[in-house]
């Protein structure tokens, strides 16, 4: 007789019961905890309320409840917060695969919905398994295939990041003190489920494996992913191990300018006889009115130095590069602000791609290490990493830190 997914004899897996859901459930409860947290951070670090230009998230309402002014110190922040976002998102997929597989005979469940309470909580596992496959799904394409989802990715990953913690949250305080007793026999050789629960087959299949080796199972795939995606956020040896994160090849080049790039000069549609030095001029526009300066004039001011890393939404991350070129802060001089530099709006030549203007908080703008630079260690920038000069923030999104500048306003956005 041929069986529905509903009935109960129909999943026969021996390994499926609380205690492995448990176990990884609470694996989930603090990575995915983790991957929130640090996914509202990044989003804060776009300065998403300080201009139009920064905010791809629009009509936020109360979710910008959070928001805070970006801090430019220490200066690896972003570096840290989005390679952890991005690592541990990937790590965590065959234990979300491997949590949705333990209850996957719950998704058929008839009737419905026996209870109000029940019914609470089968809408609060169809929002918590929908909005994990969404969020992870839209997450990975991201980084792996620049995006393929109609829409706006920040846009539909933010919602999409709100809906499902907050089932996710739901879904925990309702499981929790069945999970602390399941917990609780760790310690045996191979945990068993002497409670009744509609995870356990009636007439299981015999074993292949114990609960115990799936748990390795499932951990060893995640250590392979850790392993092939960690090293994008490394230089050296260490970055030919991310196989499966971009960026993690063979470093572009090599040389002075031979680190990663985002976008080349090619696909921003960047003229190379707009950036030749007799053609390109920096606009300046402030309180005091608009200077434009060459190239040459712009090296013939005090230049300073800094070491700071280039990071990417993507998860990968430069180690500190020796940038050279005027400071912010000295640009915001020279049209009127000479003691207490203001907000900047930033516009670039590059015809494609997002960010083509980006907004800077004053704070950013006054930090010393905020530069308008001309030269990357020693040498002069190429084309692709943004000649004939390019923003440089300490602690900012990659896309931030403007490349192929073409106009500074400097005052109220």
């Amino acid at each position: 007789m041929t069986r529905s997914p509903s009935s109960p004899g129909f999943w026969r897996s021996p390994l499926r019961g609380p205690w492995l859901t448990s176990v990884l459930g609470v694996v989930l409860l603090g990575g995915i905890t983790v991957l929130f947290v640090t996914g509202l951070v990044s989003y804060a670090a776009y300065n998403p309320n300080l201009a139009a230009v920064n905010d791809k998230t629009p009509d936020k309402g109360i979710l910008s409840f959070y928001l805070f002014s970006w801090p430019t110190d220490p200066h690896w922040l972003y570096r840290l917060n989005q390679g952890l976002h991005v690592t541990l998102g990937i790590t965590l997929i065959p234990v979300l695969l491997a949590k949705l597989w333990s209850v996957i005979p719950r998704l058929f469940t008839l009737p419905p919905a026996r209870s109000l309470a029940h019914a609470l909580e089968r809408i609060s596992l169809l929002f918590l398994v929908g909005g994990a496959l969404f969020e992870f799904v839209t997450g990975v394409l991201n980084i792996q295939l620049d995006y393929v989802f109609p829409g706006s990715f920040y846009t539909l990953h933010f919602y999409g990041a709100w809906v499902f913690f907050a089932a996710f949250v739901a879904h925990a305080v309702l499981k929790i003190p069945a999970a602390v007793r399941n917990l609780r026999r760790l310690g045996e050789e191979e945990p068993s489920d002497p409670v009744p629960s509609d995870l356990v087959s009636p007439r299981p299949d015999p074993p292949t494996v114990s609960r115990r080796g799936a748990l390795w199972f499932v951990g060893g795939g995640s250590l392979l992913l850790f392993a092939t995606t960690v090293g994008q956020s490394f230089d050296g040896l260490l970055r030919r191990t991310a196989l499966l994160a971009p960026h993690g090849g063979v470093d572009p080049g090599s040389g002075p300018n031979g680190f990663q790039i985002n976008k080349t000069a090619r696909y921003a549609g960047i003229d190379a006889a707009e950036t030749a030095e007799d053609a390109w001029h920096l606009v300046l526009t402030g309180r005091t009115g608009t200077v434009r300066l060459s190239r040459a004039e712009l090296a013939r001011l005090p230049l300073h130095s800094a070491a700071l890393p280039i990071a990417c939404v993507e998860g990968w991350s430069t180690s500190d590069q020796w940038w050279r070129g005027v400071r912010l802060r000295d640009l915001a001089a020279l049209v009127g602000y000479d003691d207490d530099p203001p907000d900047v709006l930033v516009e670039s030549l590059q015809r494609r791609g997002a960010f083509r203007r980006a907004a800077l908080r004053a704070n950013q703008v006054a930090d010393p290490r905020s530069l308008l630079a001309l030269y990357v260690n020693g040498e002069d920038l190429s084309p692709d990493h943004g000649f004939p000069a390019r923003i440089i923030v300490p602690a900012a999104p990659g896309v931030l830190n403007t490349k192929w500048v073409a106009r500074m306003t400097f005052g109220d956005l």
